[in-house]
């Protein structure tokens, strides 16, 4: 894998949250009392039961929610102070993997990794050459026109790491990349991710892949009842 993203200048941690909190009915919480901070070009593994609250915690990080108490900081900004407007440009710098792939059918597999690049106003003379050599670095170059209804479950979430670091985000947050692919699958699609994290993107993989919390050998943020813990990274007996 040739593909080198290109760095940003640091500002301060990527995440910081201190004292804050979620509850989505202003009553119980989803989250309490976050206490974490992840800085420029680490990579954290986020574990838990169902329920335990990663879903909220990835969506309080792509400001898909915001906290109901404490202070959350992204790239070095007060979110609670930052206008309403400010929020697509500071979107632009995470790139989401989601669970459920949230693919368009009707658009081949160029357009859909080259999408966030059409949204932001790029030409397709801009961008063509970097959107092939990126499906290449992602195993996909023989399948540039396939539509989705026509990739393999792996095929669908190789796509789906492209399209979300097409734009050379600061920041990838994955939701359980390897949750519906097979084992050999799983390890291909760590190393794409732990590659990203060495060319100094931070990087949050929320996991049940024990095998994968195994392989990765980094920190570990356990959130369980909406609390979270950390702890040291888990020893492994190979690397992928």
């Amino acid at each position: 894998m040739s593909r080198k993203p290109e760095t940003k200048p640091a500002d301060g941690p990527v995440v910081r949250f201190q004292g804050a909190g979620l509850s989505y009915d202003g009553e119980t919480e989803a989250l309490s009392d976050l206490e974490l901070t992840l800085e420029r070009g680490s990579l954290h593994l986020l574990t838990g039961p169902s329920g335990s609250g990663k879903s909220s915690l990835l969506k309080l990080i792509y400001l898909a929610v915001a906290p109901t108490r404490g202070s959350f900081e992204l790239f070095g900004r007060d979110m609670a102070r930052e206008p309403r407007d400010a929020l697509p440009l500071l979107r632009r710098r995470i790139g989401v993997v989601f669970q459920e792939f949230r693919l368009l059918d009707h658009l081949s597999a160029f357009d859909n990794a080259a999408l966030p690049l059409r949204i932001a106003g790029r030409k397709p003379s801009e961008y063509r050459d970097d959107v092939v050599e990126l499906l290449e670095w992602v195993g996909l170059g023989p399948r540039i026109d396939a539509l989705p209804p026509a990739l393999s479950g792996g095929e669908k979430q190789r796509l789906a790491i492209a399209r979300a670091v097409v734009g050379r985000p600061d920041l990838i947050l994955a939701d359980e990349p390897t949750g519906n692919v097979d084992p050999s699958m799983s390890v291909r699609i760590l190393r794409l991710l732990l590659e990203l994290n060495r060319t100094g993107t931070t990087v949050v993989i929320a996991t049940h892949d024990q095998a994968l919390v195994e392989r990765a050998q980094a920190p570990v943020l356990r959130l369980d009842g909406g609390r979270l813990a950390h702890e040291a990274p888990a020893r492994i007996r190979r690397r992928p």
